[in-house]
């Protein structure tokens, strides 16, 4: 069996009664490599929440999209994934930096499904998938420790209706971010980034970008 229960987990087990079918689950649907069938999967996903830990011990949980087949099985041990422009804070890549465990939650809202995923992961800003992905400014890569489905009898059934206009595709016109417009961030903006306010229409205060927030325009 693998090594997915602590202390913890056995405590609980036991206060519930459960330590038997746990040991069973873990035995039946606990794997260290990614099978075929799970392959799939996890390609034609548009998007998954990744947790980190940070330097605090804190998790940090999230989101990340992108078009179908963003997230690739390199080998049955490892998949990979690209890092796009965010916020500048590198929560979760400069997580990683420092502590590599991550894990991530691969969801099908419309079927029901999930797969959860534990792993080791390495970032690389020269890595050569990168031009394989159209503005991915790093590459991750994650070493495979467990991989396993998950019930999903409370995940509540939702439809994708559009993609997001900011997922970069390969004509290499990513719309540019409305938050960079915000007045109050443009002396701290990297270089690149001067010009977005001007060609957007002009600076905005942070209640007006709270309002695009709201109404969906942002």
């Amino acid at each position: 069996m693998s090594e997915i229960y602590g202390q913890q987990h056995r405590q609980m087990q036991d206060t519930f009664g459960t330590k038997n079918l746990a040991d069973r689950l873990d035995k039946i649907i606990v794997a260290t490599e990614i099978a075929d069938d799970r392959k799939d999967f996890i390609e034609t996903r548009d998007m998954f929440f990744l947790t980190t830990i940070d330097h605090r011990g804190f998790p940090t949980c999230s989101y990340k999209g992108g078009n179908p087949g963003f997230v690739k099985v390199f080998d049955s041990k490892t998949l990979v994934f690209p890092s796009f422009d965010g916020n500048g804070m590198f929560l979760s890549m400069g997580n990683i930096t420092a502590n590599n465990k991550i894990g991530l939650l691969f969801i099908d809202f419309e079927t029901p499904y999930r797969i959860r995923v534990y792993g080791a992961a390495s970032i690389d800003r020269y890595d050569p998938l990168l031009a394989e992905f159209q503005d991915a400014e790093l590459m991750v890569r994650v070493a495979i420790t467990e991989v396993f489905v998950n019930c999903p009898r409370y995940i509540h059934k939702y439809q994708r209706v559009e993609s997001s206009k900011y997922v970069p595709q390969s004509d290499g016109l990513t719309p540019p971010a409305q938050w960079k417009r915000i007045n109050a961030i443009q002396d701290v903006l990297p270089e690149r980034d001067k010009n977005i306010a001007q060609a957007l229409g002009g600076v905005i205060t942070p209640e007006e970008y709270g309002a695009m927030l709201v109404k969906g325009e942002a």
